[in-house]
């Protein structure tokens, strides 16, 4: 935490603006669209909040389709099943482990193909590293589907100067506890979409229809956040450069200490992309490594009570989601088997990272 956030949330206290919506919320949605470039946003309950009701601006329903990364977090993926529709999952490439423009289009082709036009693609910006937007809107405009980013790692990051979240229709971003900023619980769409964002905020408060009394001519969610909530939001989005400074010099501090040893791998940034580094993340080639491998390394850290965690497991995967349709080149299922995430907090002072370091280094 900063050292504003409580001003914010002293002043909802003060002003008894305490349920949600209010004036911390108008104020955090300005906030998100003065950084992000957006025309408009609509601060959420949480970044799956965000994605399921965008889903459901973009028409999507029972029996639809849509095209999914499978490199990711499940709620990339959950909300399309809750909307009666099949997720498609697509594997990644190798430069930024985010989804690959030649699956993507190879599914495309065969899904419209089978009759089966899917009704919109969600690319996720992977631990903070931009996707290839500008390859993946090209080929969403030459079918006409829209894009839906999945943003939520990756507040702050750019491609060629653009914020990640504000290529496609619309850009989802999240505020959970283990983000780069976080509100205790939170997420945003955001647009230069007008109408959807009104609609977005209209379904967020339970749908309730222009009238004195209580009434709903469609059904809504209870997806708007808190003014409390907001206010925290508007103090550490005060504090955001800063933090993504301090993950970028965590990820600077690990590739310098760590690229030497052999079979140590780090996800470069491709030309043009600029990531927030979320998370520093590792690859680990145990035929490189003198046999070690990221189970041996997560262990050895595990029992000097230092976290680490291997990388998403992807879709396709998933127990859940096995029996999907996917595309895949086994770039995902390699990552999972080899990477890990480094402790990569915002607050890691000098001699934490010193810490892992040796840990990791004695093993060799």
């Amino acid at each position: 935490m900063g050292s504003e956030e409580f001003n914010f949330v002293k002043e909802a206290f003060d002003t008894n603006w305490i349920a949600p919506l209010g004036p911390h919320v108008n104020g955090f949605e300005h906030d998100l669209e003065a950084f992000t470039g957006s025309k408009y946003a609509a601060a959420l309950s949480s970044g799956t909040a965000a994605l399921h009701l965008a889903l459901i601006m973009l028409g999507v329903g029972p029996g639809d389709e849509v095209i999914c990364q499978s490199f990711t977090f499940s709620a990339t993926a959950n909300p399309i099943v809750y909307l009666g529709a099949t997720p498609v999952f697509i594997d990644s490439e190798p430069e930024t482990w985010n989804i690959c423009p030649e699956l993507l289009e190879q599914a495309l082709k065969e899904r419209i193909a089978k009759g089966k036009k899917p009704k919109a693609i969600i690319p996720v910006h992977l631990y903070g590293m931009p996707a290839k937007m500008e390859q993946i809107m090209s080929i969403a405009a030459k079918y006409d589907i829209p894009v839906l980013e999945d943003a939520a790692e990756a507040l702050g990051s750019t491609l060629n100067g653009k914020k990640a979240g504000t290529f496609g229709t619309m850009g989802v971003l999240s505020f959970n506890g283990n983000k780069i900023i976080t509100t205790g619980g939170g997420g945003a769409i955001i647009s230069d979409n007008e109408q959807f964002v009104i609609q977005a905020r209209f379904l967020a408060t339970q749908a309730r229809d222009q009238a004195p009394h209580y009434q709903h001519s469609q059904i809504g969610y209870n997806y708007r956040l808190s003014n409390v909530s907001a206010g925290i939001g508007r103090g550490q989005m005060l504090v955001l450069t800063d933090r993504i400074k301090k993950r970028r010099s965590n990820f600077e501090f690990y590739l310098k200490n760590l690229s030497g040893i052999p079979g140590f791998g780090f996800l470069p940034e491709p030309e043009g992309h600029f990531s927030n580094r979320w998370l520093t993340t590792i690859t680990i080639d145990p035929d490189k490594a003198n046999g070690n491998t990221r189970e041996i390394i997560r262990h050895l850290l595990e029992k000097e009570n230092i976290e680490s965690r291997p990388l998403w497991k992807p879709m396709h995967l998933q127990p859940v989601f096995e029996k999907h349709p996917s595309y895949t080149n086994g770039t995902s299922e390699k990552l999972f088997n080899t990477g890990l995430c480094l402790p990569s907090g915002s607050n890691l002072t000098r001699e934490s990272l010193d810490i892992v370091i040796e840990t990791i280094k004695a093993i060799f």
